[in-house]
């Protein structure tokens, strides 16, 4: 089973392309042991935009003698892709048939305690005394995959059950990405098991809303014996 620790860094959020992709590739949950490490600058279609700069300090001129982004090719081995909101990255990898897990919901699940869950934010909790050294060149691809790695290490010793494959990873991240509360709208905060039926078909029905929202009340209805409704949804 091969699994990616994997981030990319953009041009921004309106046209994306990929100016700087990194991955680690990780033997076993068990060790987390770095297998290979890849990092590639390209250059873009897009310009870079002002805010996307002020994140990751890449200049467009630097990129001029970079691959076109159009070569980036996530490697085709892989069975599973590992990263912080990995939606996104996964998103300007061209959606390669991977499983998922992310270490954001995984983060929020372990620790809700937390008033954070950025990567930065997880890097000052679990290695205060070297934080601020190692998020020096934080918002560059390769810096982030090793950032997550040393993140994703700390929060697996904190399971009780210990993971011992990928497959049971992702099972858990996956049970992590459903949501406890109503994320946003009018009934913001409210525990999904206890939204309305009419809000809840709603939702349901929405073909744009995420979809772990959708499935989050497609147990909750499980739990309660309520018929599911019919949705186009995929």
């Amino acid at each position: 089973m091969s699994a990616y620790i994997f981030d990319t860094e953009t041009t921004g959020t309106e046209q994306p392309d990929i100016i700087e992709a990194a991955w680690l590739e990780i033997d076993a949950p068990t060790t987390l042991q770095v297998v290979s490490q890849f990092e590639q600058r390209y250059q873009p279609r897009h310009p870079i935009s002002l805010g996307a700069l002020a994140v990751h300090h890449i200049y467009d001129e630097e990129l001029v003698n970079c691959p076109p982004c159009t070569t980036f090719q996530f490697p085709a081995q892989a069975q599973y892709m590992i990263g912080h909101n990995v939606d996104y990255d996964w998103e300007m990898a061209g959606r390669p048939n991977v499983k998922r897990i992310c270490t954001l919901a995984l983060s929020r699940m372990l620790l809700p305690q937390l008033d954070s869950h950025s990567q930065s934010a997880l890097m000052y909790y679990f290695f205060r005394p070297h934080a601020r050294e190692r998020l020096k060149n934080a918002h560059s691809a390769l810096a982030d995959v090793q950032n997550c790695r040393f993140i994703l290490q700390k929060m697996l010793a904190l399971l009780e059950q210990p993971v011992q494959t990928w497959e049971q990873l992702w099972e858990l991240s996956e049970q992590a990405r459903l949501p406890r509360v109503m994320p946003f709208g009018k009934h913001k905060g409210t525990p999904i098991s206890e939204l309305p039926p009419d809000y809840q078909d709603w939702v349901l029905r929405q073909d744009s809303m995420d979809p772990y929202i959708k499935l989050a009340i497609q147990k909750a209805r499980q739990a309660l014996h309520q018929p599911p409704i019919t949705t186009n949804a995929q």
